[in-house]
């Protein structure tokens, strides 16, 4: 018996050296990216990780010796290569790549020297990945049998690799179907982070690589939080009410426009397009209030800066920083959530007042888009002559297709802005050249995508940094802190030449400044994060707040504590400006109306003003001193996967074009 076994087994060392090898990848991957090992997560990618060995053994197997023996090396390099690629990116990036990403890999090879610093730091790692296809390469033939099997093997073979499938899926099954669970993953939403933690890289870009196939959109479970059946009974304020003054009926103005949404949900036969304008239909617009129109008709330059964050902010080091920052609107409740495509996502959010599509470039995909609200159409319809200006590739993430569809006349580097081409440029040399081109043309808007504070925050590969580098180097701080600082330091002199030169030009008191950040300096290590902040930082809420400024010389400096975010921006300063806009259509609210704050993150976390719950662990934290019925966290996160599916379904279906085409014509 035992002399039919051995040879059994050893014809089968093929598929053994796979899933060994696979899931070995898969624990080193997991160790050094952060994702948990010990965790359901990692049987789940196990199961996976046997179906994928299998069906190697079976391509393996229906060839002749040699073309086995070279299909096995081609096989595993490629494994070696999706499992190293991700790390690097992961190291870089913070995230994994989509499919979307892989196949737009220009983008991120313009980074090149970054990343070849990176991959030389991790060399060993990285080479790791392919051991071992070294390893069969060199030594298969001697070990391991390649043979092509008879018929009735192959069709044992693809039985098992469904076998192993369905139990993968019952195992998934068998997880729970709340938000953020393996199966919710699998089949509902898109997170690529928590994704490889519960099912494992390969199963990710796996389902990733489907869903593109496909044209995959999420549905929408949730009934309309908006309704007035669904939302929850919170107690009322005690009082007893006074009938004997006299009451003022006080006339209430809300930011809309005039849609008739009876009349589009009437006519309307596509069933997707009808309750959308059912939804938005019912959802509370702002109030206007004490602040709207506060700066109607003065200037506007808007910034997303690259990297920017509060530690950037030093009295001494980056005046002009702090004064913008705190000689304005002050909000120490601010968060700038990363999103699936780090910068250009962040600068998607911030200008147009949506919830990015994961798995895609939302800034390119709008292009074909009517976006009526962002800063450069609404200031467009009034006459203000509307630049844009980016110190990097001026076709980088397809702003050349983006950023002109904003209603802006926009340049980059290769297009008209001419700076030097360092890296990272100078965000001091854009302004230096840019500002006359409008500053003297009233009323004007200029929007700028900065560079200078770009990773890697080192003085030997970051030009901002060397340049730089006297500034920070009395402070008592690490090498890596002290650089990310000295990059800012060229953002804080760029705000300097533009204050002065708005002042010079006797615009200054007619111009109002807003800059926020793309996404938190992802391109620091964690424990600099900590020195700056004299503690270990959460990582799921604190890691992301960051500053707002808006600002105008001579405004009363104001303190606003609610919890408000990026998505919070467009609606705002639409407010400040007086603009015609419908709040009910952006996923953000005016932070200076009565609204109810709600802070979005990408994993379905949310911050109110009644605590904060975490999507990963999926636990509410009420605020000290509030508490709220059973229903509430229910209902809120209702409300935000309804902001989710819906901005994503205003891109897919260029809705504002269906509800506002006929307003604008």
């Amino acid at each position: 018996m035992l002399h039919k076994i051995k040879p059994l087994i050893k014809s089968h060392y093929l598929i053994i050296f796979f899933i060994i090898s696979i899931f070995s990848l898969e624990i080193i991957f997991r160790a050094l990216t952060n994702i948990n090992i010990f965790t359901t997560g990692t049987f789940i990618s196990f199961i996976f990780i046997i179906v994928i060995s299998t069906l190697f053994f079976l391509i393996c197997s229906i060839f002749t010796k040699k073309i086995s023996y070279i299909l096995a090396i081609i096989l595993l390099v490629f494994t070696g290569l999706i499992y190293s690629t991700q790390f690097i990116y992961f190291k870089f990036f913070r995230t994994f790549y989509s499919i979307y990403s892989a196949t737009n890999s220009t983008a991120v090879f313009e980074f090149w020297g970054d990343i070849s610093t990176l991959l030389l730091q991790n060399l060993h790692w990285f080479l790791l990945f392919f051991l071992p296809a070294t390893l069969i390469g060199f030594i298969g033939n001697k070990y391991i049998p390649f043979q092509r099997l008879p018929l009735k093997n192959v069709g044992i073979i693809a039985g098992s690799i469904i076998v192993f499938h369905l139990v993968g899926l019952a195992t998934i099954h068998a997880s729970g179907e709340d938000k953020n669970t393996a199966y919710d993953l699998y089949y509902k939403s898109n997170n690529p982070i928590l994704s490889a933690d519960r099912l494992g890289i390969f199963t990710t870009m796996r389902i990733d690589l489907q869903r593109l196939a496909t044209g995959w959109s999420p549905k929408l479970e949730v009934a309309n939080p908006y309704l007035p059946a669904m939302k929850p009974v919170q107690g009322e304020p005690v009082g007893e009410p006074n009938d004997l003054e006299p009451k003022e009926e006080k006339i209430i103005e809300y930011n809309t426009m005039e849609i008739d949404f009876a009349s589009l949900i009437e006519n309307e036969k596509n069933k997707s397009i009808r309750e959308m304008h059912e939804y938005f239909s019912s959802v509370p617009p702002t109030t206007k209030n004490e602040y709207t129109g506060k700066f109607a008709g003065y200037n506007l330059v808007f910034l997303t800066a690259e990297g920017f964050s509060p530690y950037a902010v030093h009295e001494e080091v980056t005046p002009t920083l702090y004064k913008l920052v705190h000689e304005g609107y002050h909000f120490p409740n601010f968060y700038n959530p990363i999103w699936g495509v780090s910068t250009t996502d962040g600068e998607y959010v911030a200008t147009t007042g949506l919830i990015p599509k994961a798995g895609t470039w939302s800034f390119r995909e709008s292009h074909r888009n009517y976006l009526p609200f962002v800063m450069g159409n609404q200031l467009n319809k009034l006459g203000y002559k509307s630049m844009a200006y980016h110190n990097h590739s001026y076709d980088y993430y397809r702003r050349d297709l983006s950023h002109p569809n904003m209603g802006y006349d926009y340049k980059g580097i290769g297009n008209g802005l001419k700076v030097r081409r360092v890296w990272p440029a100078s965000d001091l040399e854009m302004m230096e050249v840019s500002v006359d081109e409008y500053i003297h043309e009233e009323p004007f808007h200029a929007y700028y995508m900065t560079m200078s504070g770009h990773m890697q925050y080192n003085f030997f590969g970051n030009n901002m940094a060397a340049k730089n580098k006297e500034h920070v180097d009395h402070l008592p701080l690490s090498t890596q802190a002290k650089a990310y600082i000295a990059t800012h330091v060229e953002l804080d002199r760029a705000m300097e030449f533009l204050l002065n030169s708005l002042e010079e030009a006797g615009v200054a008191d007619n111009t109002l400044i807003v800059m926020s950040a793309d996404h938190y300096p992802y391109g620091l290590e964690f424990e600099t994060i900590n020195e700056f902040l004299g503690h270990k930082v959460e990582k799921n809420f604190e890691l992301f707040r960051s500053p707002l400024i808006i600002f105008a010389k001579g405004m009363q400096p104001m303190t606003i504590d609610k919890p408000v975010s990026s998505l919070d921006i467009i609606p705002t300063i639409s407010n400040l400006l007086g603009l015609e806009y419908d709040s009910r259509l952006l996923m953000g609210r005016d932070i200076l109306s009565d609204s109810d704050p709600l802070v979005i993150f990408k994993n379905r976390s949310w911050i109110t003003d009644k605590g904060r719950y975490n999507g990963d662990t999926g636990k509410f934290t009420p605020n000290e001193g509030i508490d709220v019925n059973e229903d509430y966290v229910e209902w809120m996160n209702a409300i935000v996967e309804s902001k989710f599916f819906y901005s994503q379904r205003i891109l897919e279906t260029d809705y504002y074009r269906k509800v506002l085409g006929d307003l604008e014509d």
